[in-house]
């Protein structure tokens, strides 16, 4: 077992959990197992209509929320002034010469970094694809492309130990001093498995449905799991002024794992 590590940042990002075609298209506020693995499928050349997400289901993810980002509606139309053959038709298939009205919601300035663990061999895939996708990765729309780095590292042999103690944090939040004189940065975690640090560590249990069963046009359907959300301190210096963060992502992207 082995694990490739992501970074999901970017001025938008918009992870869809209930709504399909709707006048309203919402977004949790983190990336879900189904926008993943769509990544993951895009790159590797799968279609909507392919099947083959069984390859997937291996994968253990782990999301650390390094900035939450700010919730973002936008007021969006399309068609509206125009003769009613030019004008868009509704999700019902009908077309009263109006415009089609939604409110799309996006998290401004949001970073996760997410740990893909499974298979040296599937890790490995994916990991090839994702530098050369087959179609390019976007963050749960097409209009939100991601940032540089995207993709941290091609193998990890310990995940946790990676997002705990040595990838870099995006994060200005003001630190918080400890009795023994160490400074240390609240980080949201959300595992499918329950931590295994501190037992008295609260966790929140979440049950979400967004395990992708099929990605096809017209039967699109998924099924639930479970999330464990826990609040860690991680060591103050792992952040750091914007000036120079890129500069330590890049840096920690370009060198090998020395384990």
């Amino acid at each position: 077992m082995s694990a490739l590590l992501l970074r999901l940042a970017g001025p938008l990002q918009s992870w869809g959990e209930r709504s399909v075609f709707t006048t309203v298209r919402d977004s949790a506020p983190f990336p879900t197992r189904s926008a993943l693995i769509g990544i993951f499928a895009a790159a590797e050349g799968l279609g909507r209509d392919d099947g083959g997400l069984e390859r997937y289901e291996d994968l253990q993810l782990t999301v650390r929320v390094d900035r939450p980002g700010v919730r973002l509606t936008d007021y969006h139309t399309v068609g509206g002034g125009l003769p009613k053959a030019q004008t868009a038709a509704t999700s019902g298939g009908s077309n009263k010469g109006a415009a089609v009205i939604t409110r799309r919601h996006y998290l401004a300035d949001a970073v996760f970094v997410v740990a893909v663990a499974g298979p040296d061999d599937t890790t490995a895939r994916l990991a090839g694809a994702l530098r050369r996708p087959h179609w390019a990765p976007y963050l749960g729309r097409r209009s939100c492309v991601p940032d540089e780095p995207f993709v941290l590292r091609d193998h990890v042999d310990d995940p946790e130990r990676e997002l705990c103690t040595r990838v870099p944090l995006s994060r200005a939040t003001p630190t918080n001093r400890n009795g023994d004189g160490t400074e240390t940065v609240a980080v949201t975690f959300l595992r499918e498995q329950p931590p295994t640090g501190d037992p008295a560590q609260p966790v929140d249990i979440l049950d979400v449905n967004d395990v992708p069963v099929s990605f096809a046009q017209h039967g699109r359907s998924h099924r639930a799991r479970r999330l464990y959300r826990s609040v860690e301190q991680l060591p103050q210096d792992l952040t750091g002024p914007p000036p120079t963060l890129l500069r330590r992502l890049i840096d920690y992207a370009q060198t090998e794992d020395p384990a």
